[in-house]
């Protein structure tokens, strides 16, 4: 039997794959040669889950990976109809941005109810102005998105003290579904994104949105960019419907010098880098290759990815697959 072929749509620096050597033969490719590759490929690894480059390469009625995995927690950028049509497994990197994401969320949240931003920019001035903070015990938040990804953020808040309301698409024992978010977010002190990209969800925080909040409210997206009308959220800053946001991804990456959004009173904006801590690509290489060896051996994958809804659905939504460990983005 001929060594599998393992197809990498690569980026700088590669993946390290050390102990695959010698069993599966490995090819490296870019977005310019992924078309020609895929037909001859059985698995295929996208280390560069920036890349839009597997929707337009992915063949259609013909050879094809039997296996994608993305090195990332979202999958729109890979989704296309031939590809959640077809047989081909596509699984992603849950397990690994759980907890720096939501440290960083609570990072941000901080700030905001200190006022960092504002003790910097006195400080850059050389201006001694005493104020007062906000106590974040007792705060309320809602968090949007009710996969392994939210639940770790709702854990950090509610260990502050903060009152957390976790939506999902949908209700079930201590998740409120989407019907209920308008009313929790009238109410809310926080509300943070981590919900996956999904023709639901795009576009959801918009005016209408943004004019149920409270003006005391801050709104933080660390889920995907275009969830978010971003002149919206620019123009409700503007007029102080809300206290202030924090961005994290954005509808187009990365940010353009001359977007608007770099100069919005009260948001702050980070170069998509909220699940990036030191170490987090060899972590990334270590979980494919425990993957690879388990879809080697015949063995059921971990974080299969429904690829009708778009995400890993949670083992309590009905539908979800049975026997396969799985959780909702």
């Amino acid at each position: 039997m001929s060594e599998p072929t393992l197809l990498v749509l690569d980026a700088d620096p590669p993946p390290r794959l050390g102990r695959l050597t010698g069993r599966v033969r490995i090819r490296s490719v870019d977005e310019a040669g992924l078309a020609a590759e895929l037909p001859h490929a059985d698995a295929l690894l996208v280390w560069d889950f920036t890349s839009d480059a597997v929707r337009a390469a992915w063949p259609g009625d013909g050879p094809r990976p039997r296996w994608v995995h993305t090195a990332s927690a979202g999958v729109d950028r890979l989704l296309c109809p031939e590809l959640a049509g077809s047989d081909t497994v596509l699984t992603n990197a849950r397990g690994i941005f759980e907890q720096p994401i939501a440290e960083y969320v609570l990072g941000l949240v901080l700030a905001f109810a200190k006022d960092v931003p504002g003790t910097l920019e006195l400080q850059r001035r050389r201006s001694w102005h005493h104020r007062e903070s906000q106590q974040l015990a007792g705060t309320r938040a809602v968090v949007v998105g009710a996969g392994p990804i939210g639940r770790e953020i709702t854990r950090l808040l509610n260990a502050l003290g903060v009152q957390v309301a976790l939506v999902g698409r949908t209700a079930r024992r201590t998740i409120h579904g989407a019907d209920d978010l308008d009313r929790l977010a009238a109410l809310a002190d926080w509300v943070i994104c981590a919900a996956p990209l999904t023709e639901r969800t795009r576009g959801m925080f918009d005016a209408r949105f943004f004019g149920l909040m409270q003006p005391s409210a801050r709104f933080i997206n660390v889920g995907r960019g275009p969830m978010v009308v971003e002149g919206d959220l620019a123009d409700a800053l503007r007029r102080r419907w809300i206290a202030g946001a924090a961005l994290d991804v954005f509808q187009h990456e990365p940010l353009a010098p001359d977007s608007e959004l770099w100069d919005v009173p009260g948001l702050i904006v980070s170069p998509h880098m909220s699940g990036d801590t030191v170490g987090w690509r060899d972590r990334l290489g270590e979980q494919f290759v425990e993957m690879y060896e388990r879809w080697a051996a015949g063995e059921p994958l971990p974080n299969v990815v429904d690829k009708q809804r778009g995400y890993i659905p949670s083992p309590d939504v009905p539908g979800a697959p049975n026997g396969v460990d799985t959780s909702a983005h």
